[in-house]
C-alpha cells in the first residue's frame, strides 16, 4: 500500500513538472521576453497626450511616464526614442518645433524620474507622421502625443 501511494505521488509530481516546464521556458531567448521592446509595448503605455498647441506634461501623462521610467530603470541596458507628434493643423515648420518640444518635455520628465538622459533620444515628426489618420477633433487629439519606443 505504501509503495502504491509513493508511486502515485512520484507520478503526480512528474506530471506536474511536465506541465510546468514548457511555461517556464517560453520567454528564454525568444523575442518578447522581459526587457524587450515587445514587453514594453505590451505592458507599459507608450504614449502621452497633449492639449492643442501645448507641450507641458499633464498629471495623467506624469503617471504614464512614471510607469515608463520604472520599466526603463528595471532594464538599465535599454535605450529609447521619444518621438513628438502633432495634429494636421498648422505649418510643417511650426509642428516640427512643437513636436520637438513635446518630445523634450517627456524626456525631461523621464530624466527627473531617474532615467539617465544618455539612454534617451528625441525626434520630432511634427504633423508628417500621424499616429491616426483622419480630420476630426478626436483624431487630432490622438495625434498630439509623445511616443516612447524601445530601441
Amino acid at each position: 500500500m505504501r509503495s502504491k501511494v509513493l508511486s502515485l505521488l512520484i507520478t503526480g509530481l512528474a506530471l506536474a513538472a511536465c506541465e510546468c516546464a514548457p511555461d517556464q521556458s517560453v520567454n528564454v531567448g525568444q523575442v518578447g521576453g522581459p526587457g524587450t521592446p515587445e514587453d514594453f509595448k505590451a505592458n507599459i503605455k507608450d504614449r502621452v497626450y497633449f492639449a492643442f498647441n501645448k507641450s507641458h506634461i499633464s498629471e495623467e501623462s506624469k503617471r504614464t511616464l512614471e510607469a515608463q521610467a520604472g520599466w526603463l530603470k528595471t532594464y538599465p541596458a535599454t535605450k529609447a526614442v521619444v518621438a513628438g507628434h502633432c495634429d494636421a493643423r498648422g505649418t510643417g515648420e511650426y509642428n516640427r518645433a512643437l513636436g520637438e518640444r513635446r518630445a523634450h518635455s517627456a524626456k525631461k520628465t523621464l530624466t527627473h524620474m531617474g532615467v539617465d538622459h544618455h539612454r534617451l533620444r528625441t525626434l520630432s515628426y511634427g504633423k508628417d507622421n500621424p499616429l491616426v489618420a483622419g480630420d476630426t477633433e478626436e483624431v487630432y487629439a490622438q495625434n498630439r502625443a509623445a511616443v516612447t519606443t524601445i530601441e
